[in-house]
């Protein structure tokens, strides 16, 4: 197979259908950038998971004032029941489960509240006494949050038991559904750019049916006919597929490292490096979807 023939085919088919091909590009792009971006938000993901889970706390409240619970009704934790939640902690099994713990009263509840609501009208109506004193629990193994719970249920002065854990999974089941969303869309728009190359190549195959036509009498094999036209596809959804590699990483760089980490660093953020293992998955997409959506239009128009 003479190679410069074939590329001068290639050339000549993207030349003569060039608005298509230029079509092809931007839904491939766009697509693939959807890809990306779900991939990315999937590995974002999981670096919070990692960084969270690890940090997160369980935290046994203890009854205010305001509470009518049947292990508060209505009055203030007292020492007794505060020293007995505290030794409960410190003695056999639970301090094997425990990695450290702190107790933080009305007055630091109060102190930390006022920073957290700072500029909010929330924080002029609070006072010390409405906030409950809590016992703040970093767990060894952060999983087995169920045996605090089981172990301070019903017990007089304790209100609740909250694992923070429980919180970050809503939030990152909230993360999950964008990014499946993400890649719905881009499933969507891929199915639209196969059935664009699709197009193209049939539309090219069809502007040059007088050298097919020849080609055949003088005895060129299928495959010789239709190389040019897969790789005018692929070629296509190549361009679509390095411009969407840009776009994530650029992603990755400017939006997630150049502002997200600058203005709410508070949680751990995929890097650069991280996110070159992108383009490698969208480049890999492209080629194959474009050269077998090619391969079956040119086959199918050969055989009319």
């Amino acid at each position: 197979m003479r190679v410069g023939l074939v590329l001068g085919e290639v050339w000549n088919g993207l030349r003569r259908n060039i608005s298509v091909v230029i079509s092809v590009i931007l839904v491939t792009f766009v697509s693939l950038t959807f890809v990306g971006s779900a991939i990315l938000l999937q590995l974002q993901i999981g670096q919070m998971k990692n960084f969270w889970y690890d940090r997160a706390q369980v935290a046994v409240y203890l009854c205010t004032d305001f509470d009518k619970s049947e292990t508060c009704s209505g009055t203030d934790a007292n020492e007794e029941q505060i020293q007995a939640v505290r030794e409960a902690l410190e003695a056999e099994p639970l301090d094997s489960y425990i990695d450290e713990f702190f107790f933080e009263d009305h007055e630091q509840a109060y102190a930390n509240f006022q920073e957290q609501f700072k500029g909010n009208p929330v924080a002029d109506y609070a006072k010390p006494e409405q906030l409950n004193q809590t016992f703040w629990l970093k767990l060894s193994d952060p999983s087995q949050s169920d045996i605090i719970t089981e172990t301070f249920s019903g017990v007089p002065g304790v209100q609740s038991v909250s694992d923070q854990r429980s919180l970050l999974d809503r939030i990152f089941l909230i993360l999950n559904t964008a990014s499946y969303t993400a890649l719905a869309v881009a499933g969507l728009m891929l199915v639209a750019a196969v059935l664009l190359i699709s197009t193209t190549i049939r539309l090219s195959a069809y502007s040059r049916r007088r050298e097919i036509g020849i080609m055949r009498l003088v005895g060129a094999s299928n495959r010789f006919i239709q190389t040019p036209f897969i790789l005018e596809g692929v070629i296509a959804a190549l361009i679509g597929a390095v411009l969407a590699s840009g776009a994530t990483i650029a992603i990755v760089k400017f939006f997630v490292q150049g502002f997200l980490v600058e203005n709410v660093p508070f949680t751990s953020y995929i890097t650069v490096p991280q996110a070159l293992m992108v383009p490698p998955i969208l480049i890999g997409v492209a080629v194959l979807l474009s050269a077998l959506a090619a391969k079956v239009a040119i086959t199918r128009y050969l055989r009319v």
